[in-house]
């Protein structure tokens, strides 16, 4: 089985993670303060060691922790059909309880609440563009994806004129399980939550059979098992025993870049994958429920700060140009996919890595082998 995680997410480094685990190498600690889909985490080659990651999103970290504590329950509230009215009621609900949700991931290291890590998931798998869940955001109404990846048509509403159809994310593998009781009520379900911007209709990518658990849906429109993957109790019950011993913390980024996380329990050398929103000017903003176009440059400023400690090993992630970086730091060019804006704008070939001084070189990888 390939471990990935059930949702499309904007700016994933499924495709960088070889090179950054080649810099890295087996160290006994690893720190991502930016989670997001945890792509190079779930990707690393070695026996898990020491792992703590990190995210400002509530709702994102708590599906993570919820996957470690009761996978069965997260899928069982995810295994839903596509639906519309379901989606806003759902995204309404989830909105309201972002604030009660912060405090309690934030204070309590062992929170979790499954079902609502099932509802969140579900709907991202749908949603078109971003926003899903976003405080800042009140949509006025929204389209999930249709497709089930047989011929679905689904029809865009400005134009008012069918369209060739891709389903997405989590809808995407179960068969012969009794479906859960829906929990959010349907009250309220075209009028989003928020306070101070809309989102206009936005088509996802059409072209492929869907992201995440919506992917490949049967002909009732609901996950059906996938070759290599199963059904998605089957996968997340691989991710709970992936992430057992992750340490999954809420908040700003700074709080796991202390002195008692980077060398927690002798966990010597680090590496720290540093990986902000971009705060290029030529990507989307608004694309995450907690955006940012400005962080990367104090994410940059600590970077350069530590990049001289012989017990880190630092990967800086962002666009060719966004971050000057001294000459003792290696920069890596990669190819990412397409992602939303689907490769019309060539920021896929953009896309670099800056390794501190003390990660890896290739003389060094090399010479260490199989002992990596």
């Amino acid at each position: 089985m390939t471990l990935r995680a059930p949702f499309p997410w904007y700016g994933g480094k499924s495709r960088a993670a070889p090179i950054i685990w080649e810099r890295f190498g087996n160290v006994p600690n690893y720190v991502e303060p930016f989670a997001g889909s945890l792509a190079v985490l779930l990707m690393r080659p070695h026996e898990p060691k020491i792992e703590t990651v990190n995210d400002l999103d509530a709702h994102l970290s708590n599906f993570w922790r919820s996957i470690q504590k009761d996978p069965e329950a997260v899928a069982a509230t995810a295994d839903w059909p596509v639906n519309e009215v379901d989606l806003h009621a759902r995204h309404t609900r989830l909105v309201e309880q972002i604030p009660e949700a912060r405090e309690r991931m934030m204070t309590d290291p062992d929170w979790c609440d499954p079902e609502r890590a099932g509802r969140w998931v579900w709907g991202l798998s749908q949603w078109i563009g971003g926003g899903w869940c976003a405080e800042r955001t009140r949509v006025e109404r929204k389209r999930p994806s249709m497709d089930i990846g047989r011929g679905a048509v689904a029809v865009d509403v400005v134009r008012k004129r069918p369209v060739s159809g891709g389903g997405r994310s989590v809808n995407a593998r179960t068969v012969g399980r009794q479906l859960p009781r829906m929990g959010a009520a349907a009250s309220g379900c075209l009028e989003m939550a928020g306070n101070n911007r809309t989102t206009a209709h936005r088509l996802i990518h059409l072209g492929n059979g869907g992201r995440g658990i919506n992917k490949d849906l049967d002909a009732t429109g609901h996950p059906h098992e996938v070759e290599g993957v199963g059904d998605i109790y089957d996968w997340f019950d691989a991710l709970a025993a992936r992430l057992r011993r992750v340490r999954v913390c809420c908040g700003d980024w700074k709080r796991v870049l202390g002195k008692s996380v980077m060398d927690f329990d002798g966990g010597r050398p680090c590496g720290i994958l540093l990986d902000p929103p971009y705060g290029d000017d030529a990507r989307q903003s608004d694309l995450y429920a907690t955006d940012s176009m400005t962080v990367a440059g104090a994410v940059r400023e600590w970077a350069l700060e530590h990049g001289d400690n012989p017990n880190l090993r630092i990967a800086l992630c962002g666009y060719e140009g966004e971050h000057e970086m001294p000459e003792t730091w290696e920069c890596v060019p990669w190819v990412a996919r397409g992602g939303y804006s689907h490769g019309r704008n060539g920021n896929q070939y953009r896309e670099r890595v800056w390794f501190s001084p003390h990660c890896l070189k290739a003389t060094q990888l090399s010479l260490l082998g199989a002992s990596r």
